[in-house]
């Protein structure tokens, strides 16, 4: 099985990452609407280095959007994944489980305290793979979006890497 192969975004992903985000939207893990064909995927808010994206045989696969939570001075000290998508002919090959890791080495690496995220309460598959990196459940938002013609819950998840003082 090939091993994915993580690296920073370019802008000429762009059209790659739109056709994923088109292919995986889903109100299991989406809560905006789904992506127009002419939507463009990288934004004044974030650009290709705000991004890491999987290749599997060369071809793009996935990627993890980071960001900060807020744009508070006061906890530039958290990263946020703010985004994850893996193409559907790529699942099952690593590519989340390195795109994670992929987050979260780069929040240590430029001294983030912790990393968040929040997900689906339904995205059972997303959720145990950010528990298997050692993300745990901090809140639980019961009902907060109306997806579908069902009420879920927004999950509230981190990590963090060094004890608050």
């Amino acid at each position: 099985m090939p091993v994915p192969y993580i690296r920073r975004g370019r802008s000429e992903d762009e059209q790659a990452l739109r056709l994923i985000d088109r292919e995986t939207w889903s109100t299991l893990h989406a809560v905006s609407p789904p992506p127009g064909p002419d939507d463009p995927f990288f934004r004044d808010h974030s650009g290709p280095d705000d991004h890491f994206v999987a290749e599997l045989d060369g071809r793009v696969v996935g990627y993890v959007r980071l960001g900060f939570p807020t744009p508070l001075a006061a906890n530039r000290h958290v990263r946020q994944i703010r985004g994850l998508a893996v193409s559907d002919a790529a699942r099952g090959h690593g590519a989340g489980r390195a795109l994670v890791r992929a987050a979260v080495q780069d929040a240590r690496d430029v001294g983030a305290r912790r990393i968040t995220l929040r997900v689906l309460g339904p995205n059972t598959a997303a959720r145990r793979l950010y528990e298997s990196e050692g993300f745990v459940v901090e809140g639980v938002q019961p009902g907060e979006f109306h997806l579908g013609d069902a009420y879920v819950d927004d999950v509230l998840m981190g990590l963090t890497f060094t004890a608050p003082a």
